[in-house]
């Protein structure tokens, strides 16, 4: 996760203190989330997932894809049409 963060941070040319500025979240954090010594709580990864427009799969890598799911549907579905058969 660390490397990822910081790479996601250092994409947009901020310093830590300057995403700090961004998110609220403390500039010491940020180091230790980006050294790997702490793990955000998943408020944060929120957080950041939003700031970064990305997901928390991907800023904790569990995907290498960085880009969001298509949002639902007011059904709830993924706005994608499925063969259902007969």
């Amino acid at each position: 996760m660390e490397n990822r963060l910081r790479e996601l941070r250092k994409q947009k040319k901020l310093t830590q203190v300057a995403l700090q500025m961004h998110t609220g979240i403390e500039q010491t954090l940020i180091s230790k989330y980006e050294r790997g010594e702490r793990v955000p709580p998943t408020e944060t990864l929120m957080l950041l997932a939003k700031f970064f427009g990305t997901t928390m799969d991907y800023i904790m890598c569990l995907t290498d894809n960085p880009q969001p799911p298509p949002p639902l549907d007011r059904a709830g579905g993924s706005g994608k049409k499925f063969y259902q058969g007969t």
